[in-house]
């Protein structure tokens, strides 16, 4: 539903695939935050992907007339106990099949409160990775002064290059700016001092290429 360019069609509305059976108490309180978003943001169209028969009995304890849900099954699920080999054993799996919604343009993106690490791998394994990124990451959002902050990564890898950490920055760059709304976000690299002569080879490495791009405004490194 989008242009080469990357611009809206015109009337196009956003369409967000929900893994329903993923998380610790799922489908329960995943078809009721569904219903609580479909309220709040009516324009969007939220797919509630897993189970049909059960997803449907959990919406009949809801009113939803007018809302914008439509539900698409799935005949499997990955388990919060199960390793990511499950996601490629389970195909009909609800987050592979959610995942697989946005690579087939059925919707606009994907979200699962299920296995963290499972979650990763369908993203990859059916969607792929953004061009120019080699390593996707994990961010997580939380209050600061004076203003929201966002951390990443947060657990996605281990083991990383100075060029993944270019690659991130850009990444977060763009989150903040398109989600969060900040203009102009800073962007500091967390060390265990402010000086540039403290911290790993990683990140001594990796600030003289953040240096280098002009398009991020890079204030140096951060003390946790």
């Amino acid at each position: 539903r989008r242009y080469a360019d990357g611009k809206p069609e015109e009337g196009a509305r956003m369409k967000i695939a929900l893994d329903a059976m993923g998380g610790d108490h799922a489908p329960h309180v995943v078809v009721e935050g569904a219903v609580q978003a479909a309220q709040a943001w009516p324009e969007i169209e939220i797919l509630l992907v897993g189970k049909q028969d059960v997803i449907e009995a959990e919406l009949k304890k809801h009113k939803t007339d007018g809302l914008k849900l439509r539900v698409v099954h799935a005949d499997d699920v990955v388990e919060m106990h199960e390793h990511t080999m499950a996601v490629k054993e389970k195909k009909g799996a609800s987050m592979n099949v959610a995942a697989r919604l946005v690579r087939q343009g059925e919707a606009d993106g994907f979200t699962t409160a299920g296995n963290t690490a499972a979650g990763m791998a369908a993203a990859l394994f059916n969607i792929g990775r953004i061009k120019g990124i080699d390593r996707p990451a994990l961010a997580t959002v939380y209050p600061a002064a004076p203003t929201t902050c966002l951390l990443l990564d947060v657990g996605a890898n281990t083991d990383l290059q100075p060029d993944n950490l270019l690659q991130f920055a850009i990444m977060g760059d763009v989150y903040v700016r398109s989600v969060l709304g900040i203009a102009n976000p800073r962007l500091g690299i967390i060390s265990n001092g402010e000086e540039e002569d403290k911290g790993s080879m990683l990140t001594r490495d990796a600030q003289k290429l953040l240096k280098a791009h002009s398009a991020l405004n890079y204030i140096g490194c951060v003390e946790g």
